[in-house]
């Protein structure tokens, strides 16, 4: 029987050899950067496809760390982050989950969609939260101690769990909270503009679509358009695809499967196009 090869298997510490392209909206950069020398943990809420990862990238390039990003989900296990023993031939071998290598390297952790996960999951992380700065990793007796410039990030959609994914209080009070949500309309086009190589007035028209596209949420739209949609779209557009196809691909399609809710964001990319 073939057993998974280890290497394979390792969480990846990622590095950024050029910088990120991120545009600072408010304060979050000095903000963050000030709770990454204080050893704050830190909590990003906003939308879906606003920039949070994004920014996390960012600022693990302009603090020179490396970056461990786990995608939370339902079947997330304690295990999944902290890790497992594995067969490897003959042995049986300890193979370190994403947390715990990024603990081990002083990276930057990042939870993405951190209620995603399972509450009982979510727990082991309260030990690196405070002034311990540990984890325990309970399968192999061992208390792993984080060096300073180890951080973790979590980040949440406020706006779209269920009453059954709120973040609880004995977890959230422990992180230093920043705010984000999609940038005023004329930074949005020039992000789409710089992301894209498409048009500034091309851009703008997609940021129009997306405004409006968010005046639609609660009536009938549970989200609208992203600023990653519209990357999406200018994409298309960028390779010689029509606006109004590439929008309704990109956007109309993307939101919502209901045949109004599409034919509404249809007319609006007709009205813009």
């Amino acid at each position: 029987m073939n057993r998974p090869h280890l290497h394979a298997l390792a969480p990846e510490l990622e590095t950024f050899a050029a910088e990120p392209y991120y545009q600072p909206v408010g304060r979050e950069v000095e903000l963050f950067r000030a709770a990454a020398g204080k050893k704050l943990p830190v909590l990003l809420k906003g939308p879906t496809g606003c920039g949070k990862t994004r920014f996390v990238e960012y600022m693990a390039w302009q603090l020179g760390r490396p970056l461990v990003t786990v995608a939370c989900h339902d079947d997330l296990t304690s295990a999944d982050l902290v890790g497992r023993y594995l067969l490897a031939g003959e042995e049986t071998v300890w193979l370190d989950g994403p947390l715990t290598a990024a603990v081990r390297a002083g990276a930057i952790c990042y939870l993405d969609e951190v209620v995603e996960a399972r509450k009982d999951t979510t727990v082991v992380i309260h030990p690196l939260t405070d002034t311990r700065r540990v984890l325990p990793v309970e399968k192999r007796g061992e208390l792993v101690r984080a060096p300073d410039n180890f951080m973790l990030v979590v980040s949440y959609n406020p706006g779209y769990q269920s009453v059954l994914k709120e973040l609880k209080q004995s977890t959230r009070q422990r992180f230093i909270a920043l705010d984000f949500d999609y940038p005023p309309a004329e930074l949005e086009a020039a992000i789409v503009a710089r992301e894209t190589g498409i048009a500034g007035a091309v851009a703008a028209q997609l940021v129009k679509v997306a405004g409006l596209t968010r005046n639609l949420k609660g009536q009938g739209l549970d989200e609208g358009a992203s600023t990653r949609l519209l990357v999406h779209a200018g994409h298309l557009i960028a390779s010689g695809v029509a606006p109004r196809d590439a929008c309704a691909a990109a956007i109309g399609r993307a939101l919502s499967d209901d045949a109004d809710s599409v034919s509404a964001v249809d007319d609006l990319i007709r009205a813009v196009f």
